[in-house]
């Protein structure tokens, strides 16, 4: 079943995208992160060990639902090739030599991931 972004955005919007958005489950992330990052799957696999130590530790899910949406916001900026090339430059431009550059970095980095939890929020309504 498409997302309610997938239905409401153009056809051209989707034609780069190596996978369509993934459900917000551990299982479906992965295998998105399998596709478009594969490299990061032993972060991912450490997170979520970190997150499920936490989530007993602390007698709470919220640790385990902060995982997903991270990786859920992490697949999304990876799936999209734009944005992935955005966050990217933004984050080589943390420390550039030119001193402009520099300052503009972060709110570019802040932009992209805003862009990103709010398509993650737009799916899970």
């Amino acid at each position: 079943m498409p997302s309610r972004e997938d239905s409401t955005s153009t056809q051209a919007d989707h034609v780069h995208e190596p996978v369509p958005r993934p459900e917000q489950t551990p299982d479906a992330l992965r295998a998105a992160l399998a596709v478009v990052d594969p490299k990061r799957l032993p972060e991912m696999q450490r997170t979520e060990d970190e997150a499920f130590a936490r989530a007993v530790r602390w007698q709470s899910l919220s640790p385990v639902r902060s995982r997903v949406l991270t990786w859920a916001r992490g697949v999304g900026i990876a799936r999209r090739p734009d944005l992935a090339a955005r966050h990217a430059r933004a984050k080589s431009n943390l420390e550039h030599e030119d001193a402009a550059t520099a300052r503009e970095a972060p709110r570019e980095l802040s932009a992209v991931l805003d862009e990103a939890v709010k398509a993650v929020k737009a799916v899970r309504g």
